[in-house]
C-alpha cells in the first residue's frame, strides 16, 4: 500500500498510492468515517487521482457524457500498515472542500485543491486514513461578498468563492468533469534524527554573467554544499554561492538550456539536492515604452509556444512520464514558451523539472480568471496567498519559471462590460500578489494581468494581449500588422481538425452538421457562432471558395482544405509578426493539446497524435527561418532569422514560377547571418533589376503564380527552411503534378525522398505506424525533400494532394 522513494531531500518519502477505495454517498449521508459499516461496496481508487478516474476505470464514467460530481460527497479509505512513530502525513492537493480523519479523528479540513497540508500524526501501526470529499455543488450556492461584474463563461459564478479550478465549468470550452479527489499525491514522511531536511534552492544571474545560489536546508549545519566548481558551508541553515562565468540556462530556441547538480557534502554522504540553471530575464518595453517582450541573458527572445490545458481532464496527472510525450512534442516543434493559463490547474514540480531540461520557458498564470475575486474574505485571501507561496517555493529551482502573472481575462471581462479600469484593477494583483512573487521568486518577471498594459486592457497594441483579430473577429490577414501586436499571451484559435485516421477511430460521423461533431467545436457560451465558422471564413478568404457548397460536394476536400488552411493562416501571421521591423515580441496559440478527440483547439489531438496544424506551426517557429512579406508596391521582401547564438553560412534563393513549373526570374545570395539576428533583403536586390514579383502595379497579365525563397546550409548544401507567396491566390496556384518517391535506409532509420514536377500545395504523407518528420507542406520543383520516418519495421504508404488527388505509393 506504499511506495518508499528516498529522493534528493533526505526525510524518508513513502508515497500512499496503494489500497485506497471510493464512493459516491449522498451529502452528508456520513458525518464521520465511523458511520460508514460497508467498506467492501467501495470501488478500487487512484492515489494521486480522481472520483472521475477511478469511475471510468470500472466503466460509471464517459468523459465524452460526464455525469455531475459535484453533487455527492466521495469517501476515499486507505488501511494504513505503517510503522507506529511520529510521522507527517503529506497530502499535496486535496479537490476540493475536504476532511481527512486519522483512526476517527478529524486531523485537517481543507477548502483549497491548491495547497499542500503537511499534518503532524503519531502512528499505532495499523491505521485508517479517510477522506470525505464534500459536495462542492450545493455549497457553490453560497453567498459571498456582491460581485460587481459576472462572467458568462464560468458556471456557475458560486465557483469564484471556492478556490478551485474551473476547468469542467467552462461550457463549450471543455468536457464538464468536475475535479474531484486526491489528485496529488499523499505521502508518509518521517525525519530521521540528525539528517538533513529538506532542501529549498534559488539560482539567478546577474548582467555580468555571475550566478548566484542560495540553499536553505535544515540539519546540516557545517555541511558543503557544491555547484559547478564553487562550494560554500552551511551556517544557521544556509549557503549563498558566487559562481562567476558559469554557463548559463537559454531557452532552446537561443542556446542550451544548462542545468548544474547541486549537492551536499554531509558527513560521508555525498546527497544530490538538485538541479537548477542560471538565467537573467528582463522585460522589454521597447522605444516608446508601450511595448512588451523578454530578454534572457541580455537577448531579446522572440517568445513562441501555446497554452497548456491538461495531460489529461480525467485524471489531472501531475507525473513525469504523464507530462513527458507532451512536452518533448512543445520541444520538437521549436517552441520556447509554454503558458498555463488562469482556467487551469497549477502543475507539479515535474512539469517544471521538464520544462527546465527541455528549453522551455513558462508563463505561469495564478488560478484567477474572469471573476470579481472575495479578496475582503480573509480565509479566502489567506488560501490564496498560500498556494501562490507554496507554488513559488516548490518551483524555486526551476529556470524555466519565467513569467508569473496575476491572473487571466480578469481585468479584460470587467472593462468589456463598460467598468472603470478603477474598478477592476485592485490591490490583490497590482500589489499583494506581486509583493509575494518578488519575496518568493524576485528572478521572475510579475504581469498583473492577462491581458493589460493599453488604453483597454485588452489592446493589442500595448503591453500583454488576447489577440484574435486574425482569427475569431475574422479580420483579414493583414490586422496581424494593423493592430501593431506586442505580446500575444494567447492568439490564434481554431477548431483544427485532426488527421482522418484519429476521427475514424473516435468520431466516425458526417462533418460539421452531426450533433456529435458539432459537441466537439468549442465555442463560447451565449455566442451564435462557433469556431468551425471561424475557420471556413479563412476557408473562404484563402482559397476563393464557398465551405457550405464544398463540404456538400466534396466534403473529403472539405476536410482536407480545412485541415490545411488553419496552418496556412498561422504560418503566415507568425512570418508577419517575426519579421524585421515588427512590433511584436512573442505570441502563443491557443491551445496546445485537445481534451477529447475531434476538431478542438488543440495542436495535438486527444490521443497525441500531431494535427495538421502542428507541423505548420513547428515550420513557422523554425530557429534559422526564411520568411516572405508582401509589401505591395515597394515589393516583396525575404526576412532571415538566425535564433542561435553563432553565426550562420548560408545562401537565400528565391524564384518566381509561372504555372508552378518555369521559371520567369530568380536570384541567389550567400549570407552570414550574426547571431541572434534578423535581415532582410527586398527581392528586386537578389533579381537586380526591377520584378512585379507582388503583382501591384498590374501592368499585363501576370507572368507568374508562385514566389519560392529557399534557405539553404552553405555548408552541407541541404534545405534549412521554405516560404511561399502567392500573388494571386492560393487557388490559381493549385494544380495537379506527379510525385517521384525514393525510399531511402540508413543507420538511422528510413527516409523518403519526395520531388515534384511542378509545385505542390498541401502536400500530404500517409504512412501506417510511422511519424513523419514533415506534413502538409508546399513542395517546389527542382529540389528534393527528405522525409524522416519514424517507426518499426519497413515503411509503406502513400504521398497525395488535397482530396486524394496525384496518389503516388510506395
Amino acid at each position: 500500500m506504499t511506495n518508499h522513494a528516498a529522493p534528493s531531500a533526505q526525510p524518508t518519502i513513502c508515497r500512499l498510492s496503494e489500497g485506497w477505495v471510493m464512493e459516491l454517498t449522498a451529502p452528508g449521508a456520513f458525518a464521520s468515517p465511523s458511520d460508514i459499516t460497508a467498506v467492501e461496496d467501495f470501488i478500487p481508487a487512484f492515489v494521486p487521482g480522481t472520483v472521475a478516474q477511478a469511475l471510468e476505470a470500472v466503466g460509471r464514467f464517459d468523459r465524452a457524457h460526464p455525469m455531475p460530481l459535484d453533487d455527492r460527497d466521495a469517501w476515499y479509505v486507505l488501511r494504513l500498515d505503517e510503522e507506529p512513530g511520529d510521522a507527517v502525513l503529506r497530502f499535496e492537493g486535496l479537490a476540493t472542500v475536504a476532511e481527512v480523519w486519522l483512526n476517527g479523528d478529524r486531523v485537517l479540513v481543507s477548502q483549497s485543491m491548491y495547497l499542500s497540508h503537511d499534518v503532524a500524526v503519531h502512528l499505532q501501526g495499523d491505521d485508517r486514513l479517510a477522506i470525505c470529499f464534500r459536495a462542492l455543488g450545493p455549497l457553490l450556492n453560497k453567498k459571498g461578498p456582491r460581485a460587481r461584474w459576472r462572467p458568462q463563461m464560468i458556471t456557475p459564478p458560486g465557483v469564484r468563492l471556492f478556490r478551485t479550478t474551473t476547468l469542467g465549468r467552462m461550457p463549450g470550452w471543455c468536457p464538464e468533469v468536475h475535479a474531484v479527489g486526491p489528485w496529488r499525491p499523499i505521502s508518509v514522511i518521517r525525519q530521521a534524527k540528525d539528517q538533513p531536511g529538506e532542501a529549498r534552492i534559488s539560482a539567478r544571474l546577474d548582467g555580468q554573467g555571475c550566478g548566484h545560489l542560495a540553499v536553505r536546508i535544515d540539519h546540516a549545519e557545517g555541511a558543503t554544499v557544491s555547484c559547478a566548481g564553487a562550494s560554500a558551508k552551511v551556517v544557521n541553515g544556509s549557503a549563498v554561492l558566487v559562481l562567476p562565468g558559469v554557463e548559463a540556462w537559454w531557452p532552446r530556441t537561443h542556446g542550451k538550456p544548462v542545468l548544474h547538480d547541486v549537492t551536499l557534502e554531509w558527513q560521508d554522504q555525498h546527497i544530490v539536492l538538485g538541479r537548477t540553471g542560471f538565467r537573467q530575464i528582463e522585460v522589454d518595453r521597447d522605444a516608446d515604452g508601450q511595448g512588451f517582450g523578454l530578454k534572457v541573458n541580455g537577448v531579446p527572445v522572440f517568445c513562441r509556444g501555446a497554452v497548456w490545458t491538461t495531460a489529461d481532464i480525467v485524471s489531472l496527472p501531475g507525473g513525469r512520464e504523464e507530462y513527458r510525450p507532451w512536452l518533448e512534442k512543445a520541444a520538437s516543434a521549436n517552441m520556447n514558451m509554454i503558458r498555463i493559463g488562469g482556467t487551469m490547474a497549477y502543475e507539479s514540480a515535474e512539469f517544471f523539472k521538464l520544462c527546465d531540461e527541455l528549453g522551455l520557458m513558462v508563463w505561469q498564470e495564478l488560478m484567477l480568471a474572469n471573476f470579481d475575486y472575495p479578496a475582503s474574505d480573509e480565509t479566502w485571501l489567506a488560501d490564496l496567498k498560500q498556494e501562490v507561496a507554496q507554488l513559488l517555493d516548490r518551483t524555486s529551482a526551476s529556470p524555466s519559471l519565467t513569467v508569473v502573472c496575476g491572473g487571466s481575462e480578469v481585468y479584460q471581462q470587467a472593462a468589456m462590460l463598460g467598468l472603470p479600469e478603477s474598478v477592476y484593477k485592485s490591490d490583490l494583483t497590482e500589489t499583494t500578489l506581486h509583493e509575494l512573487v518578488r519575496e518568493h521568486r524576485p528572478d521572475c518577471v510579475w504581469v498583473p494581468n492577462s491581458p493589460c498594459g493599453g488604453a483597454m486592457p485588452f489592446s493589442p497594441n500595448s503591453g500583454v494581449t488576447h489577440y484574435y483579430g486574425v482569427g475569431a473577429y475574422m479580420r483579414p490577414l493583414e490586422d496581424a500588422r494593423r493592430a501593431n501586436v506586442r505580446f500575444a499571451t494567447e492568439s490564434l484559435a481554431f477548431a483544427h481538425v485532426p488527421e482522418q485516421r484519429t476521427l475514424d477511430k473516435h468520431l466516425p460521423v458526417a462533418p460539421v452538421h452531426d450533433p456529435r461533431w458539432k459537441a466537439r467545436v468549442p465555442r463560447d457560451r451565449g455566442a451564435s457562432w462557433d469556431f468551425e465558422d471561424v475557420r471556413d471564413f479563412y476557408l473562404k478568404l484563402l482559397y476563393d471558395i464557398e465551405p457550405e457548397r464544398l463540404r456538400r460536394e466534396h466534403p473529403g476536400l472539405y476536410l482536407d482544405l480545412s485541415r490545411a488552411v488553419t496552418g496556412e493562416v498561422i504560418e503566415t501571421t507568425f512570418a508577419e509578426w517575426r519579421r524585421a521591423g515588427s512590433s511584436c515580441r512573442g505570441a502563443l496559440t491557443w491551445t496546445f493539446q485537445d481534451l477529447l478527440p475531434g476538431p478542438g483547439w488543440g495542436l495535438i489531438d486527444a490521443t497525441g497524435r500531431h494535427k495538421p496544424v502542428w507541423h505548420a506551426l513547428r515550420r513557422a517557429f523554425r530557429r534559422l527561418q526564411v520568411m516572405l512579406a508582401d509589401e505591395g508596391t515597394n515589393g516583396v521582401d525575404l526576412h532571415v532569422v538566425n535564433d542561435f547564438g553563432a553565426t550562420a553560412e548560408v545562401t537565400v534563393e528565391l524564384v518566381c514560377l509561372r504555372d508552378g513549373a518555369v521559371p520567369v526570374v530568380s536570384g541567389r545570395r550567400d549570407l552570414t547571418l550574426e547571431p541572434h539576428s534578423v535581415s532582410t533583403i527586398a527581392a528586386t536586390e537578389l533579381f537586380g533589376a526591377f520584378f512585379d514579383t507582388a503583382y501591384a502595379f498590374r501592368f499585363g497579365p501576370p507572368s507568374h503564380d508562385v514566389t519560392v525563397a529557399r534557405l539553404i546550409d552553405r555548408v552541407s548544401g541541404g534545405e534549412i527552411a521554405s516560404a511561399y507567396h502567392f500573388p494571386l491566390g492560393r487557388s490559381a496556384a493549385r494544380r495537379d503534378v506527379t510525385f517521384t518517391l525514393e525510399l531511402v535506409e540508413s543507420d538511422q532509420g528510413f527516409a523518403l525522398d519526395v520531388s515534384t514536377d511542378r509545385f505542390a500545395q498541401n502536400v500530404q504523407i500517409d504512412v501506417p505506424g510511422f511519424e513523419v518528420s514533415d506534413n502538409w507542406f508546399h513542395l517546389a520543383p527542382g529540389r528534393a525533400q527528405r522525409i524522416l520516418l519514424s517507426g518499426d519495421g519497413k515503411p509503406s504508404g502513400e504521398v497525395r494532394l488535397a482530396g486524394g488527388r496525384c496518389v503516388s505509393r510506395f
